[in-house]
């Protein structure tokens, strides 16, 4: 059985859309539709079927889906082990929210090219939270991400790189004015509250009885700074970027305490067979 027809198979059970699979997969959607058919005729039997604009699995595909991802998992496993080096055989599989890969991950990806020159590294960008559930799933070696807000559990290690601070940001020429003034004055651009920082702003607002006029809300930190620095409001956000990265008609003030701050971390399963290249990728993230 080609294990490439099963992972097109629980790429579309997961997804519910064989369009969105062969884009994971970088297929088109023929091919994904021709390896289901294939794997489907091995096996007699029918694994998928549309309900509405979505695909789901069918009785049998209900039935195997588990078994399919334990053999991705275990062929995942023996190409790791093969390796002629001390280290699990690549790529790297790393997840990384928006702020690591704009921000630290360059840096480390710097030091691993000079040091693992023959292991590559795959980066797939995306928010936190479906990068934990990818990572819990064994879909990712390891990711870079902001710590839930529940304790990880102790199936999943998590170390600590990033400590970022809430602050106010606005246009320059804002210099010298009190935060929570501009805060109740301005147009307001909140930060998603449905993410784990955009909660911390909002709860920290409300705790000094403070109630913007939002005017916007979204995710992403560097579209909120692009709207603020065009002039369209302020907003409370981490301090997620380096002097060097923050445009000179964009102002951060500190905020008055108590200030909640994110955490950006590692994390990655614990006691895996590709642990040993996560650890050496978390080496060089450090100091």
């Amino acid at each position: 059985m080609d294990t490439r027809f099963l992972e097109s198979f629980v790429q579309i059970v997961e997804f519910g859309s064989i369009a969105e699979a062969a884009r994971r997969l970088d297929l088109t959607p023929t091919a994904v539709s021709l390896r289901i058919k294939a794997l489907e005729a091995e096996v007699g039997t029918t694994l998928i079927e549309r309900a509405g604009r979505t695909v789901r699995p069918t009785l049998a595909g209900g039935k195997v889906i588990e078994q399919a991802r334990l053999i991705l998992g275990e062929v995942k496993t023996f190409n790791s082990l093969a390796s002629s080096t001390d280290l699990p055989a690549g790529p790297l599989i790393l997840g990384a929210a928006p702020s690591a890969l704009k921000g630290m991950l360059p840096c480390i990806l710097k030091k691993w090219m000079a040091i693992y020159p023959d292991i590559n590294v795959l980066i797939e960008p995306g928010p936190s939270t479906p990068l934990y559930d990818r990572v819990q799933q064994g879909e990712l070696d390891a990711a870079i991400l902001v710590h839930p807000a529940f304790d990880i559990p102790k199936s999943l290690n998590w170390r600590l790189l990033r400590t970022e601070r809430l602050i106010l940001l606005t246009r320059s020429e804002m210099a010298g004015m009190n935060p929570f003034d501009i805060i109740r004055q301005a147009p307001f651009i909140r930060y998603d509250r449905r993410v784990v920082a955009g909660k911390m702003a909002a709860d920290y607002l409300e705790a000094h009885q403070i109630r913007p006029h939002v005017r916007l809300e979204l995710d992403g930190i560097d579209y909120i700074a692009n709207l603020v620095e065009a002039g369209l409001g302020v907003s409370v956000l981490p301090d997620w970027a380096d002097a060097d990265r923050i445009a000179p008609t964009l102002l951060r003030h500190s905020l008055p305490e108590h200030v909640p701050t994110r955490n950006l971390g590692l994390l990655w399963q614990r006691a895996s067979a590709r642990e040993r290249l996560v650890l050496a990728f978390l080496e060089l993230a450090g100091p």
